[in-house]
């Protein structure tokens, strides 16, 4: 196989011969494929395996609050232990998928938590979030 740059009649050649540029290419595009892992600098980690959440909804939830005294507030306005129950239930029959925010002071009695806990889940509520602090 013989190639020549002239054609017979001594006139210049004027195609481009491709093979090369494709070689090339294909050696950068394996050059990139090897190299581009290495490039990542995450940390390697074994995430846990959880259940999809969907979003907080854009509806206003209602605040349960448990004071350091065992007081029970509903969004900020306080209210009896029995009376609770009632008041979360005429909730929920306005708003079928109504969800809670239950938080409690720290120096709160487990039981009062407890109670109030068990009040929300008697009035048939069943989305309810315990807030925390982060540390």
């Amino acid at each position: 196989m013989a190639f020549s740059t002239t054609s017979e009649d001594g006139d210049v050649l004027s195609e481009i011969n491709i093979t090369p540029l494709v070689d090339v290419m294909l050696v950068l595009v394996v050059a990139l494929i090897v190299t581009a892992p290495l490039l990542n600098n995450a940390i390697k980690l074994n995430l846990p395996k959880t259940v999809a959440t969907q979003p907080p909804d854009a509806r206003k939830p209602v605040n349960v609050s448990v004071d350091a005294k065992g007081l029970v507030y509903v969004d900020r306005e306080e209210i009896a232990l029995p009376a609770l129950q009632t008041k979360l239930q005429l909730l929920r029959a306005a708003q079928p998928d109504v969800s809670v925010h239950l938080s409690s002071d720290e120096a709160a009695n487990y039981g009062s938590v407890a109670r109030v806990m068990a009040l929300i889940e008697h009035a048939g509520i069943t989305r309810v979030a315990v807030l925390t602090s982060p540390q």
